[in-house]
């Protein structure tokens, strides 16, 4: 039992740093009608700013932090107001390679910046842990749950509670009728761009005391955010967020119980059949177009 509970901590770990990704992709999907192909690499361009701050400018680590969500502020409203706006009459999938061409600015612009040695990043709380009935995880294990978990309480109050919130929603419905009604919808996408370029840099900073910063840092969050999108369904703003949890929690208990070389295989395999016979995701709903 201890060891499942383990198991179970560390997933929720990691599936919150999931869930930070597949919300910016979501965010934007819903405002933009696009998919953000580039969430993960400005996640690790931003958390490059935060290493170059803490390694090379000396500042404390919460202060780089703060440095880098500034950072993700300034990147996602440039690309909104630089690129995204003045590609209104691109179609939809013209905007979605727009995003491909992000990535290959950003893998260009970083090492340009930062070099193309490794750096490394810190952990908030360096050492000590906390248990639960036999069941240890870190102070900063758990310091990441419980930052994950509230981001995602005070996100879904935004959107629930909130007439920013209700914009957001409005914006994600239609964005047409919902200038029609006097929302403000440029600063709405303007706000979802910098948000969802701060979910990953938090993302970015909260798995990069696991490995090194380098060019490939989010490709693995990257790739599990879209997952989780797809097995949550893109039509709402939670689905996602529930699948990035699934998938943190179903990956380890399958790499422990069944395989530790396999386990993840099967987890896709699962969730690919899960889509064949539910193509909309746990949450989503099917969409019919009228004619």
């Amino acid at each position: 039992m201890s060891t499942f509970l383990q198991l179970f901590l560390r997933s929720l770990e990691t599936g919150g740093i999931f869930a930070l990704a597949a919300l910016g992709i979501i965010i934007i999907y819903r405002t933009n009608n696009l998919i953000h192909f580039a969430q993960g690499t400005m996640g690790m361009f931003n958390t490059y700013v935060v290493t170059f701050f803490f390694t090379t400018v000396g500042a404390p680590l919460w202060l780089a932090v703060i440095c880098g969500l500034v950072s993700a502020t300034l990147s996602g409203a440039v690309v909104d107001f630089v690129i995204i706006r003045n590609a209104k009459k691109v179609t939809a999938s013209g905007k979605e390679i727009i995003t491909l061409g992000l990535i290959m600015i950003f893998l260009g612009i970083t090492p340009m910046l930062f070099g193309v040695d490794p750096l490394s990043l810190p952990k908030f709380i360096p050492t000590g842990s906390v248990s639960f009935f036999g069941a240890a995880i870190s102070y900063n294990g758990m310091l990441n749950i419980i930052i994950g978990l509230a981001i995602m309480g005070f996100l879904f109050y935004l959107l629930q509670k909130t007439k920013l919130g209700l914009a957001i929603r409005t914006t994600a419905s239609n964005e047409y009728t919902a200038r029609l009604m006097g929302v403000p919808t440029r600063s709405v996408t303007l706000f979802a761009w910098a948000l969802a370029a701060i979910l990953g840099c938090l993302a970015g900073v909260m798995i990069a005391p696991t490995t090194s910063v380098t060019l490939n840092l989010m490709d693995s969050v990257q790739v599990n955010a879209f997952i989780a999108c797809v097995l949550g369904g893109f039509q709402t703003f939670y689905g996602p967020v529930l699948g990035a949890y699934i998938i943190g929690v179903l990956k380890n208990l399958l790499i422990y119980y069944v395989s530790s070389v396999w386990g993840e295989q099967i987890l896709y395999l699962l969730i690919i059949v899960f889509i064949v016979f539910k193509p909309w995701g746990l949450i989503g709903k099917k969409t019919i177009k009228k004619v």
